[in-house]
């Protein structure tokens, strides 16, 4: 089963973006670009936005797909700066987010058996 993004380090670097795994190191998945130029990265707890040669790629934080491509068309190949508009996670809002998907997994498990206990 594919970890959760947020548990990722994402790095660009020559003309690739790679996913490490945050405890390990360990290469998750490598998404190549099409320059040869610096790559920038933003990871804003939500979208994975990546630029390098003067495009921009939003790429899937969990398999390193391409869910869209700007060619910026007209602007040049130069450097690309981003910025997001949602608020960046902490770690208190990452341990927040998994204590509560736990306790959202235990109770549908528990209605799951509660329907199947109710049905007999």
């Amino acid at each position: 089963m594919p970890r959760d993004p947020v548990f990722f380090t994402y790095v660009g670097i020559k003309n690739s973006v790679v996913a490490l795994d945050d405890r390990t190191g360990v290469e998750v998945w490598r998404r190549q670009l099409r320059g040869s130029d610096f790559v920038t990265v933003l990871w804003d707890g939500e979208a994975l936005i990546v630029a390098n040669s003067g495009e921009v790629w939003r790429l899937d934080p969990q398999s390193g797909a391409v869910i869209w491509h700007n060619g910026l068309k007209g602007f040049g190949r130069g450097v690309v700066s981003l910025a997001s508009n949602r608020r960046a996670t902490s770690s208190s809002d990452i341990d927040a987010m998994a204590a509560k998907r736990r306790r959202d997994q235990q109770s549908s498990t528990a209605a799951a058996t509660a329907t199947t206990v109710a049905a007999t």
